[in-house]
């Protein structure tokens, strides 16, 4: 099989190079010329106002508030938690065209987040979800996705360089050495260490300039890490964007989880029709390396300090629907993980385990 391709013209101005879905590792690259940039400099980039932002974002929308300049608030905590502006930028980032590499939204995100402003790259990692749920759900379609894979590079890019290429690690204690927490049966010697046990939370990361169906769920990956260690300063409408997205990625909609405390049956709601007419549009691959971030912030969302009702709601139906996916694809990572988020959801909604063991209690009555 061979992949459609196509080579941007040269030109004396530094390239991004971004590729649209094919049924080979061969990409499109595309050039800054598509967002029609100029070359940036490190002046121009530190120049970046959040001012600016918001002019160039007004001329994109419908509706902006004039008085938004004005604001005694931070004008980047505004766009970050406005309702209004969320509905407009969701309505746009959703329309067919909006992944195209002459959008205009797009290139919007592209340059607020090369900005390098913290508050300002908080407002492009908010729609991060719709951004990477629409890219991952139109690829198989062949539709233009140079704009979505763009912010997706640039999110990419910042994470690699921040890293400095290295791979996330956690140190696992070795139980089998006593420790002030446990005591162990191994007799202790002099001089004796416990080994280091390292595990890989994230690999490490090497520079890409292309998105490849090789690569692709490394990269949405490492921009939903970003968005996991950034998800206590998103909103909750951002995070139940990220639920919704993900129970379209699952593919697994038409069944119904039926779970108690020992037992899991599916429900196939479809009746007897045809097993795929179950699979909905936008389902997708989900290797551990997309799957891992999605848990996580889906065990945010469950278990987070945000008590928000229809968040708990809707992360719940996602990880019902991961868990059923998993289940179909006899993936043990996904079972494991998808599985404990909901029985760990189970154990934080019971009234019986809402106790705060901390809490002195008060009582006139002394126990000897």
């Amino acid at each position: 099989m061979s992949e459609d391709s196509s080579s941007s013209e040269e030109t004396n101005t530094p390239t991004t190079s971004v590729s649209q879905d094919t049924s080979t590792a061969e990409t499109t690259a595309i050039t800054t010329s598509a967002f029609n940039m100029h070359p940036e400099t490190p002046s121009s980039s530190s120049s970046f106002s959040t001012h600016l932002a918001i002019q160039s974002l007004s001329s994109i929308l419908t509706t902006v508030s004039p008085s938004l300049l004005s604001q005694d608030q931070d004008p980047a905590f505004y766009l970050l938690h406005n309702p209004d502006i969320s509905s407009q930028v969701s309505s746009l980032l959703r329309l067919p065209d909006s992944g195209a590499g002459d959008n205009n939204l797009c290139r919007w995100f592209y340059d607020t987040f090369q900005s390098s402003e913290p508050q300002l790259q908080l407002v492009v990692l908010r729609f991060l979800p719709i951004i990477a749920g629409l890219y991952l759900s139109r690829v198989a379609l062949k539709k233009p996705l140079a704009g979505f894979e763009a912010v997706l590079l640039a999110i990419y890019a910042h994470e690699t360089t921040s890293r400095a290429g290295q791979a996330v690690t956690v140190n696992v204690p070795d139980l089998s050495y006593p420790s002030i927490y446990h005591e162990s049966k191994r007799p202790a010697k002099d001089n004796d260490a416990a080994d280091l046990n390292l595990a890989v939370i994230s690999p490490s990361l090497e520079p890409h300039g292309t998105v490849r169906s090789t690569r692709r769920a490394r990269i949405v990956g490492v921009a939903l890490e970003l968005y996991y260690s950034k998800i206590s300063l998103m909103p909750v409408g951002s995070k139940i964007d990220f639920c919704e997205f993900c129970k379209v990625w699952s593919g697994q909609e038409g069944h119904e989880l039926q779970d108690d405390e020992d037992n899991v049956e599916f429900q196939d709601n479809q009746g007897n029709a045809d097993k795929e007419s179950v699979i909905k549009e936008g389902r997708i691959a989900l290797p551990w390396e997309l799957l891992q971030p999605v848990s996580r912030i889906l065990g945010h969302c469950l278990l987070g300090p945000t008590k928000d009702e229809e968040l708990i709601g809707s992360a719940s139906a996602a990880c019902k629907s991961l868990y059923s996916r998993s289940l179909h694809d006899i993936n043990p990572h996904a079972i494991l993980a998808t599985r404990s988020l909901l029985r760990l959801s189970k154990m934080a909604s019971d009234p019986k385990n809402n106790v705060d063991h901390t809490e002195i209690p008060m009582s006139d009555v002394i126990s000897l």
